[in-house]
């Protein structure tokens, strides 16, 4: 494929900038130059759309007005802060990163690429859109709609992971001197309103008579489409089990997956048969405590990225020994940071109490 040329360039350039000026979004972190909030609302957002990203930013800036505040907070308010937003690995590493900028950069976000990267949950993209959006610079950025809208304009064919050095090297030549911020959040929106995955708005596009993907009569047959796997299924067993008024929790290690967070004992139940038993069995071997299994509560389900869990959940009476996890009162249940599916599960038991 042959570089873009100068004049092509310029008027790619001079296109979207007069589109985004006029149609760009307004939003909140849209607003402001502070790189920390940009740095917030670049995290939230990878992975997860915008019109859920918006209220959890508001809350979350309220929650953390600074750097500094976030990094003094306790890790169990921050992922309380976070719940529902998902993918907490995201809200783990913006803490640690606070710590980091907090300790050894002042309190203030690096406004280079190098010491950006040395944070954690800080990649190429993230990046170039903290450099280019708070800082102005001449930075790339690469996301799915960046993607999409550049293998469309230049009709890039191949498989996702084989072209995506040649569409880094593309958004940085494109790149106007000067204005390196609206450029980026245009091709974002141009991406999100116009160039779509599916049926795209060819017509209102700006960049149309430049599009060799429109040229082609298909312009959706770019990028290649990535088959999905069919994600597993796994079907797990879980006990409310009651002291005295009070329900035992457990955390979750503080890495992997929904790392921190807090739930009602569970596990796999491979043999999806004689669930009470096996549950008694999990209880008193894993959790040092006798209980007894009662009724059954419902099932629950939820779908992560990489799997689809069912969670059959039952009523437990605690008859002996101390147990590993904590005895919280339900009402104080609100309090502790869940996954979606044990919130469910903690919101019947405050309904039924």
């Amino acid at each position: 494929m042959k570089s873009p040329s100068l004049p092509q360039i310029a008027n790619i350039q001079k296109q979207l900038l007069q589109w985004y000026r006029k149609n760009g979004r307004d939003l909140p972190w849209r607003r402001t130059r502070n790189p920390y909030a940009i740095w917030v609302s670049e995290i939230m957002l990878q992975q997860t759309q915008v019109s859920t990203v918006i209220p959890y930013y508001q809350n979350f800036l309220k929650s953390f007005p600074t750097v500094r505040h976030l990094a003094k907070a306790n890790l169990t308010k921050v992922l309380k802060v976070w719940e529902g937003l998902g993918y907490y690995s995201r809200a783990r590493n913006l803490h640690r990163a606070s710590e980091i900028v907090s300790n050894h950069f002042n309190g203030k976000i690096p406004d280079n690429l190098t010491d950006l990267r040395t944070l954690p949950g800080i990649g190429r993209y993230t990046a170039g859109a903290i450099l280019s959006i708070a800082f102005n610079k001449e930075a790339p950025i690469l996301d799915g709609n960046v993607k999409r809208v550049l293998s469309r304009l230049y009709a890039i064919t191949g498989r996702p992971d084989k072209t995506e050095t040649r569409l880094w090297r593309l958004s940085e030549s494109l790149i106007p001197k000067g204005e390196a911020g609206s450029f980026n959040q245009g091709l974002m929106d141009l991406g999100a309103m116009i160039c779509t995955p599916k049926e795209p708005q060819c017509l209102q596009c700006p960049l149309r008579d430049l599009c060799k993907g429109r040229a082609s009569g298909d312009p959706e047959r770019f990028p290649r489409k990535i088959v999905k796997k069919k994600i597993p299924l796994i079907e797990s067993i879980s006990a409310v089990i009651q002291r005295n008024g009070k329900i035992l929790l457990r955390q979750r290690p503080p890495r992997g997956l929904l790392g921190g967070l807090w739930e009602f004992p569970n596990w796999k139940d491979e043999v999806k048969r004689s669930s009470g038993f096996r549950l008694r069995n999990c209880i008193k071997k894993e959790m040092g405590m006798t209980a007894e299994v009662k009724e059954f509560i419902g099932t629950f389900r939820q779908t992560f990225s990489h799997f689809k869990l069912t969670l059959h959940v039952f009523r437990g009476q605690h008859l002996s020994g101390k147990g590993i996890g904590r005895w919280i009162p339900v009402k104080d249940l609100a309090l502790f940071p869940m996954s979606r599916i044990h919130r469910r599960i903690a919101l019947g038991l405050r309904n039924a109490d």
